[in-house]
């Protein structure tokens, strides 16, 4: 849980600058025991108040998942090199542990952390709207990198020529066997924009291409995928 607070001078995931460096996210998954869902948001939001009272620049997403067991959040933050995860705790944090220790930590069941590289070429070529409060992560666990990266490679330059690119995408660096190998996140400003209705990215890719090229893509991704699972998240509001 420490480290979790360490790394809280951060940026968010959806403002990442859309370059063509790529950055590190740190991504730490929070189950909150059932029934202590209210004191976990305030021991957050006591944690949060404490930082910015002592200096700190707290700048972290907190994003509640949509679906699923149990009250699960992401708390996320970015890193332009590694060599950022040999910095120590900042003043602020230091002065605020007892606020993890007294109002967070007891009301969380277990923490989960990993690690993933954005990958520009995949990538949105403009900024994730600052008005984003839900984004939909679409995950995969890969039998064959080269040939998934080869297949998503394809499909993203076409949706960016047809000026239709989402989502970020990003490679996991290592970590829990569960965790999924790539993911990409799709922002929205509210759900209510889900039930707009517009082509999906193969549709988009079959306009441009053919069908028969689109369903020799598709099976060359399907084959690379050997498992692929999706959730929402809706943005927490930690303001007092």
């Amino acid at each position: 849980m420490r480290k979790l607070f360490c790394l809280v001078v951060l940026l968010p995931l959806l403002a990442l600058s859309q370059s063509n460096e790529s950055v590190l996210m740190n991504m730490t998954e929070i189950s909150v025991k059932h029934g202590h869902n209210e004191e976990f948001i305030q021991g957050m939001k006591a944690y949060k108040k404490c930082f910015e009272e002592n200096g700190g620049t707290y700048s972290s997403n907190l994003w509640r998942r949509v679906q699923g067991e149990g009250n699960v959040y992401v708390l996320t933050n970015t890193m332009g090199k590694w060599a950022e995860m040999d910095e120590g705790q900042s003043d602020a944090g230091s002065k605020c542990w007892n606020n993890v220790l007294n109002h967070v930590r007891p009301h969380v069941k277990n923490v989960g952390r990993n690690i993933a590289r954005s990958i520009p070429d995949f990538s949105r070529t403009t900024p994730m709207p600052e008005t984003t409060t839900v984004v939909w992560v679409y995950n995969v666990k890969s039998s064959n990198g080269i040939a998934f990266r080869e297949a998503v490679g394809e499909m993203a330059s076409t949706l960016k020529k047809a000026g239709d690119s989402r989502g970020t995408w990003y490679n996991v660096q290592g970590g829990s066997p569960d965790m999924a190998d790539f993911f990409v996140a799709i922002p929205h400003d509210n759900f209510a924009s889900l039930d707009v209705d517009r082509d999906g990215a193969w549709t988009t890719y079959e306009k441009t291409n053919g069908k028969a090229k689109t369903d020799a893509l598709r099976a060359k991704f399907r084959a690379s995928v050997s498992k692929d699972w999706s959730y929402m998240y809706r943005l927490i509001d930690l303001s007092n």
